[in-house]
């Protein structure tokens, strides 16, 4: 039951790596002073089934894919940053007498962990961060408790060592976009400072809603949901099969009858997903309002969709671009990255992780 093993700090340079149901996402960052630059990324597709909701299934093609996609981008660094998906994870807030060092702390979050995690603790991996006092008794502070099964981790470690690559920080995806969220303050209005802001994150399988409220995650909800239910439309529709579907997805060449009969009614249904989601939240939070919609994921791309959602449900709605004030490498061509920047937020969130 190994601790630390989630938030542990890192030392640069660290790639960020992504792996979603498609695809892997590597990024990798500079930082000088306050500016940032995007010194290299690359974006590979996975077979299909590889990654299945989120749990890898096939370590060796995912492997494969990290490899391919370290030498499309170039990078020389072999240490990543690395990400499971929010749902694998527990996570508590827990009262923690003040004044421990970390051993004594950690000697206490066992004790603990027995009444919060379900399975045994022998197969999970557990980690905590110090969140700061607690606002009811000053004589303790909150410490926040995350437990994951230590196979979710060890897959993960297993497909990116298989790429040639060593991981050195296991975070959570939620995390990681709220980290890379920072990045948008100037797109938000106040700067998001006491505003409640959806980050609603359509990938190829999946949907995740992310409320943060003053910049702080408060809620996060995956629903089986994504632009892969288009492509299956596009091979259905035009007898095209799943690499080509996935092809003209991106660049065109569709008859023209696609943006009305097959794009449009997808727009729509997203924008029915994004609606159902909040529904949720509000809910079973005591919020009853959103200030702003962020879209990101590969669906975030599609044009229009943020019109659309921002008519339909009436909250102002942008698309995430976590890379809009950074300068870029000469290799990084501007165009590709701008396309594929809603898509980047979780690479980019563990990109950001090298500067801890």
């Amino acid at each position: 039951m190994p601790f630390r093993q989630l938030f542990k700090r890192s030392r640069p340079p660290l790639i960020g790596l992504d792996i979603s149901s498609t695809a892997v996402k590597l990024l990798e960052l500079s930082r000088s002073g306050s500016r940032y630059r995007v010194e290299s990324y690359a974006v590979e597709p996975l077979p299909p089934n590889a990654v299945v909701e989120k749990n890898i299934t096939d370590v060796d093609a995912v492997g494969e894919a990290v490899r391919r996609a370290v030498k499309r981008s170039g990078t020389r660094t072999r240490h990543a940053a690395v990400a499971i998906a929010g749902s694998s994870v527990i996570t508590k807030i827990v009262p923690m007498p003040a004044g421990l060092d970390d051993d004594d702390m950690e000697s206490h979050i066992e004790l603990e962990a027995d009444q919060y995690v379900p399975y045994p603790l022998e197969e999970v991996n557990l980690d905590f961060e110090v969140l700061g006092p607690s606002e009811k008794n000053p004589e303790t502070v909150d410490v926040m408790l995350a437990a994951c099964r230590s196979e979710n981790v060890d897959l993960r470690s297993a497909a990116v060592e298989t790429g040639g690559l060593t991981t050195l920080v296991m975070d959570v995806e939620s995390f990681a976009s709220e980290n890379a969220f920072a990045l948008l303050s100037d797109q938000l209005p106040d700067q998001g400072e006491n505003k409640t802001i959806a980050v609603i994150d359509i990938g190829a399988t999946m949907t995740t809603l992310n409320v943060l409220h003053d910049l702080k995650s408060i809620y996060t909800r995956d629903t089986v949901f994504g632009g892969k239910q288009l492509t299956e439309e596009i091979m259905r529709r035009y007898g095209l099969s799943y690499e080509e579907a996935g092809m003209a997805k991106r660049q065109g060449g569709l008859p023209e009858n696609f943006t009305t009969d097959v794009l449009h009614p997808f727009k729509e249904a997203m924008t029915q997903q994004a609606s159902r989601s909040l529904q949720f939240f509000y809910s079973s939070s005591p919020h009853s309002k959103i200030d702003f919609i962020v879209l990101a994921g590969g669906s975030a791309s599609i044009p229009g969709v943020d019109e659309m959602i921002q008519e339909k449900l009436g909250v102002e709605t942008t698309i995430a671009n976590p890379f809009a004030s950074m300068s870029l490498s000469a290799r990084v061509k501007p165009q590709i990255l701008s396309n594929d920047a809603p898509s980047l937020m979780i690479a980019c969130g563990l990109a950001l992780r090298s500067f801890d």
